[in-house]
């Protein structure tokens, strides 16, 4: 039997937006628990701690002059004010992440997308998931029970801002089924892995192959 063949291959910055209450902070979880090679990138916020949320966990919980600081000193790959508060992408964490060669997910709005792919390029995948309804985006924001109806206004306001951007990215799914979109979630990843780009040695792989041919690479 013919030995496997496992070519390196570099990492994918893997975007996942979508509105509050649209779904990628359920389908980022079930992709963590479901795929060993990609971890989250844990941003770093001024805003307080909800209840539950573990600082180092959840988000790095900064005051507002650290996190000046820290953007002016170019330690993140990504920030932007969000709801009141500063929100951004520490730049040493996911570069240690790539250099363990692991893909990095990125739970983030349309602004630090930008901003990513801005700083990374070729290496950022950009993915955003759409609700089925706005009625039904409604309908998730208010089960979840912790909201006034002003700040429910407010997300939705913002949700429709957010949506108006959906073709700055390069994949737009409908989460009108939260595994059906997990699914093809997954199915862009696995795709994008597999991009001729991102195959580290794959230029000495096949010339090898034509050479091991006699005279094969003389008729090319």
């Amino acid at each position: 039997m013919a030995e496997s063949v496992h070519l390196n291959r570099r990492g994918v910055l893997f975007v996942l937006s979508s509105p509050s209450g649209a779904g990628k902070t359920t389908i980022s979880r079930m992709m963590l628990e479901a795929d060993k090679d990609i971890a989250l990138s844990i941003s770093a916020t001024t805003r307080p701690p909800r209840p539950g949320e573990i600082d180092g966990v959840h988000y790095h919980f900064v005051d507002t002059e650290n996190f000046k600081k820290m953007a002016a000193d170019g330690e993140f790959l990504e920030w932007a004010h969000v709801f009141g508060h500063r929100y951004g992408t520490p730049r040493a964490p996911v570069e240690d992440l790539l250099a363990a060669g692991k893909d990095v997910l990125f739970d983030i709005d349309w602004q630090g997308a930008q901003q990513l792919y801005q700083e990374a390029g070729p290496d950022v995948v950009r993915v955003f998931v759409l609700p089925p309804t706005m009625e039904e985006l409604e309908r998730r924001l208010r089960s979840r029970n912790t909201d006034s109806d002003e700040v429910i206004a407010a997300r939705m306001e913002r949700a429709a801002n957010e949506i108006s951007h959906w073709d700055g990215y390069d994949y737009v799914l409908i989460n009108d089924n939260v595994e059906g979109c997990f699914d093809e979630v997954r199915a862009i990843l696995r795709a994008e892995r597999l991009k001729r780009r991102r195959q580290i040695g794959l230029i000495g792989f096949a010339r090898d192959l034509i050479r091991a041919v006699p005279d094969a690479d003389k008729k090319l």
